[in-house]
């Protein structure tokens, strides 16, 4: 059964007091891409910068969250579309807070990386498409899925036996077929300056 009779609650300090305190602006970098093309490591680098300059960044990885809030959640294509849905709304509740929210996610459906970036503020959501091709991926294959998947033992794999939509539009593309981790990690943080978010 769903909730009924419930109101949303404002607080007494709003997006703008922590922003303030931070001195920085909540935003969502959503890094979407093919498993193995580099977005937790990039995400990661990216928070490490990020800190470096005294910005207070979180990354909310996929792995990670399937682990905890989405622990419940398979693979279908139903389960995909919730597993985002769930976290574009905890990526706006950090946003709301005045963190810069890293998401890690192959999120391999146009609508739902529209529908997250839809709840966000204008300007505060920014699509990172971390692009490496089907092959490079599966030659570095870090956790030995594409493996597996190749192999019949991961139904529904993203990039194998599952579709990935690619961006059409988005902010920022990175190509780590191209670019170092840290050429890459290096443009999200321009990004984020280029557009007064730090």
């Amino acid at each position: 059964m769903k909730a009924t009779n419930i109101v949303w609650s404002d607080g007494y300090l709003k997006s703008q007091d922590f922003e303030n305190t931070l001195k920085q602006k909540g935003c969502v970098v959503w890094f979407t891409g093919l498993s193995g093309s580099g977005k937790s490591t990039i995400s990661a680098l990216v928070q490490r910068m990020l800190y470096a300059e005294q910005h207070l960044a979180y990354v909310l990885d996929g792995d990670n969250i399937r682990h905890g809030l989405n622990k419940d959640l398979g693979f279908s294509p139903e389960d995909r579309v919730e597993n985002i849905r769930r976290i574009g709304e905890v990526a706006k509740l950090f946003r709301e807070s005045g963190i810069i929210v890293l998401t890690a996610f192959i999120s391999p459906y146009r609508r739902e990386r529209d529908t997250v970036r839809a709840i966000l503020d204008e300007g505060r959501f920014l699509e990172v498409y971390v692009h490496a091709d089907v092959e490079t991926c599966k030659q570095r294959d870090p956790k030995g899925l594409y493996v597996k998947a190749l192999a019949g033992k991961i139904p529904e794999f993203t990039g194998v036996s599952a579709p990935y939509e690619e961006p059409l539009s988005p902010e920022l593309v990175v190509d780590t077929t191209k670019e170092t981790v840290e050429e890459s990690s290096q443009k999200v943080v321009d990004a984020l300056r280029s557009r007064n978010l730090i």
